[in-house]
């Protein structure tokens, strides 16, 4: 698929999509100059569903399947991707995706929640390659090198961005299950031999069902299973309600919909389903006639008895619901979106990092902020955020002019599946016994099960886990920083990667290196604790904790999570460069279609499009590459010092002007260096034409401002309406499309 000096720019969702409609003509014309090639493999969520539908559409409307494409080059040397945030879809978003693509005439077929025929397993089976993490599994064939770039560090500590105030008396607080939890279940090994195992139900009836059948495993391959007890759940959520209550502060929930796409919305509609307990008891038959699901929460109940004879009356005694239990924290003040009423609007790495940032405080239904209890029903990570809240409430907020910071090296490649993949997800019907057996028939592991329960298992390949250490040990030697594995001893799954962390650390020349293994909360703490002092601390962690670290302490640090330098050293050569967190930005789309001003800040693609240069210039040996690189970086380090970001109001500077300046500042450094004179010959006449239009460029810009867009479509938008909205100055795109 690959060929020499060729880099693969994704296409993916929401605000980073639209905004690659303005900045890919840019990246194209630049790169041009280095002979290198930009390929737009399309992984969005629209692209991901057409991609595995052939069968059901024209000729002209199949596509290939990027991710799958994609997924194969990230095994090899010359891999070069460029990787934006995307959607990781709940089953909402695949319905609503699906809508739109059938209204635009792609015959795609509707999503069989529960398959009953052949053909609907089959189209099941199918959607379930699209559904939530489908992307980044695929592609990260790597370990995660994730850090803040020194300028952009730089440019944090001399203009911090606003904290709110933590007081020692805050009522804010994170409650948790103590029993009958995925980390109080959970159990592990590690497999001795290459073979196969297989998941099967054993029903306290003597019935027995193949939940998955024989999947390989490798030799040295942690596998794991655990249980979420829904009656335990539902006590602990009952006990929950009771607390926030006396306490009278906000209620709330922080799950993760998204990657955990089975598990978290089944736990988030026992939520639903307890807290509204009255009426959905009292309405029971018809919400079983109008095919209402808790997990899908409030939204989607109140879209299906909207026009039901009972509407008003339901609407009615959700409101007193409301009023007789603790008030709900708030998505949306204004538009009365609770914390129940979209799963995928609960998102815990998002929602409590901006609680941390915001002194412990969210909305009330009325926009003020309040204190807060926080539901983070499993263990395994909550002790991760009620340390944090511990530490803010004794020390107060922190200073980002002198808070030290946390790059992190993640355990993600080969699929690191420690929180429980999709694929080995499951809720039971019965009760019984769940049991993961190998070839012969030998029980690797078992669980207990009650009818409700949520049984999931999970696997880490040990390859990944040798990289992982390799590369923890490289980066705290190459920064002279401190590093700490955040492992749980007390954890099943945790203490057999201990052992062999151990046991790989012995491989690596330690002289002078300081590397501790700690478990969550202390490690928090501890971090914590080095971060005040000014002092760099190196996260060293798996796939979750990656995800909630690289929210948590760039927000802390940066005010965003988007700033951050996320490069994935693949293990077979190539590099895969991620463009920040920060999700895919649905709120940002919601303010450009209404107002056409999009604030998604895009400095997340300058930095990785610096990286994958340098990458293609040293692996390729693309001298032309290194000059872009270099001059790239200088144009980063003045887009940061000037304030080229957007701003958040129509009539300032927004997404588009963004990429302006950094195509003038990367232009004038490009004409400037004296290493390449071909280089600077072909930018000189460019930069000139940017300066001298500067004021033009920037009122045709703004002038674009103010209006609704159209770009034909949410998740499939039309290509030549996009491009419209998204370069609206001619002048620039005169000067641009001329280089």
């Amino acid at each position: 698929m690959a060929k020499q000096s060729k880099i693969y720019y994704t296409l993916t969702d929401e605000a980073p999509m639209l905004a690659t409609y303005s900045f890919l003509p840019i990246v194209r014309a630049f790169t041009r100059s280095a002979d290198i090639e930009i390929e737009i493999p399309d992984i969005s969520l629209a692209g991901r569903i057409l991609s595995n539908f052939p069968e059901y559409l024209q000729d002209g409307q199949k596509i290939p399947d990027a991710l799958a494409e994609l997924g194969e080059l990230a095994t090899k040397p010359e891999a070069n991707i460029i990787k934006l945030p995307n959607i990781s879809a709940s089953v909402p978003q695949l319905e609503e995706a699906i809508t739109e693509l059938q209204k635009q005439d792609f015959a795609v077929p509707n999503y069989p929640v529960e398959p009953k025929t052949e053909e609907e397993k089959v189209i099941n089976r199918k959607y379930a390659k699209v559904l939530g993490s489908a992307v980044n599994p695929v592609l990260r064939e790597g370990n995660s090198d994730r850090r803040a770039p020194k300028a952009v560090k730089n440019y944090a500590k001399t203009n911090p961005h606003r904290m709110g105030v933590w007081n020692a008396d805050s009522k804010t607080s994170v409650a948790h299950m103590s029993s009958g939890d995925f980390y109080g279940t959970e159990n592990s090994t590690t497999v001795d031999a290459d073979g196969k195992f297989r998941i099967v139900f054993y029903g306290s009836d003597g019935s027995e069902k193949i939940l998955k059948d024989r999947s390989p495993l490798k030799a040295g391959e942690v596998i794991d299973s655990s249980v979420m007890t829904l009656s335990a759940l539902r006590s602990f959520v009952r006990e929950s309600i009771d607390e926030a209550k006396e306490k009278d502060v906000l209620l709330s929930a922080h799950l993760k919909a998204t990657m955990m796409k089975f598990s978290d919305p089944i736990i988030f509609g026992a939520i639903v389903e307890t807290y509204f307990k009255e009426v959905f008891e009292k309405y029971k038959d018809t919400f079983a006639e109008l095919d209402i699901n808790p997990n899908y929460g409030l939204a989607t109940l109140n879209e299906k008895i909207a026009g039901h004879t009972l509407e008003a009356e339901i609407k009615a005694d959700i409101s007193k619901a409301i009023e007789n239990g603790p008030a709900i924290a708030m998505v949306n003040s204004d538009k009365g979106i609770t914390n129940f009423h979209v799963s995928s609007d609960v998102i815990i790495d998002a929602s409590m990092a901006a609680l941390v940032r915001g002194g412990g405080k969210m909305w009330n239904a009325d926009g003020k902020e309040e204190d807060t209890l926080c539901m983070i029903p499993d263990r395994t990570y909550a002790g991760f955020y009620a340390a944090i809240v511990q530490d803010m409430k004794r020390h107060g907020a922190i200073d980002p002019t002198t808070f030290g910071s946390v790059p992190n090296v993640g355990l993600m490649a080969q699929k690191a599946e420690e929180y429980g993949s999709h694929d080995k997800t499951f809720q039971m019907s019965a009760a019984g016994t769940v049991k993961v057996e190998d070839d012969g028939g030998n029980v690797l592991l078992e669980q207990k099960v009650e009818s409700g329960d949520i049984f999931r298992a999970c696997q880490t390949k040990d390859a990944p886990i040798q990289d992982w250490v390799k590369l923890a040990v490289n980066r705290a030697r190459l920064s002279e920083t401190t590093a700490i594995f955040w492992l749980d001893m007390d954890r099943a799954h945790d203490s057999q990667i201990i052992k062999k962390v151990e046991n790989y650390l012995q491989d690596h020349d330690l002289t002078g290196l300081v590397i501790r293994i700690m478990n969550v909360e202390d490690a928090m703490l501890e971090t914590l604790k080095r971060c005040r002092e000014g002092k760099d601390t190196i996260s060293v962690s798996g796939n979750v904790l990656r995800d909630y670290l690289t929210d948590m302490f760039p927000i802390l640090e940066l005010g965003t999570s988007a700033k951050m330098l996320s490069i994935v050293p693949l293990m077979n050569g190539g590099g895969l460069f991620e463009t920040g967190a920060g999700g895919s930005a649905p709120k940002h789309v919601e303010q450009f279609v209404q107002e056409g001003y999009l604030r998604w800040d895009s400095l997340g693609e300058f930095l990785a499009l610096q990286a994958s240069l340098e990458h293609l210039a040293q692996t390729q040996d693309n001298k032309k590459a290194q000059i872009l690189a270099d001059g790239l970086d200088e144009a980063n380090a003045k887009f940061l010092a000037t304030d080229k970001s957007p701003s958040r109001k129509v009539g300032q500077i927004d997404n588009r002007g963004s990429h302006f300046y950094l195509a003038m500042y990367w232009a004038e450094a490009l004409a400037d260096q004296t290493s390449d004179t071909e280089i600077a010959a072909k930018f000189a006449p460019v930069a000139k034409a940017m300066q001298e239009n500067e004021a033009k460029i920037n009122e045709e810009l703004i002038a674009a401002q103010g209006k609704p867009q159209d770009v034909g479509g949410y998740y499939h938008p039309n290509a030549e309406k996009a491009y419209a909205a998204m370069r609206p100055s001619n002048t620039l795109n005169t000067i641009v499309d001329g280089i």
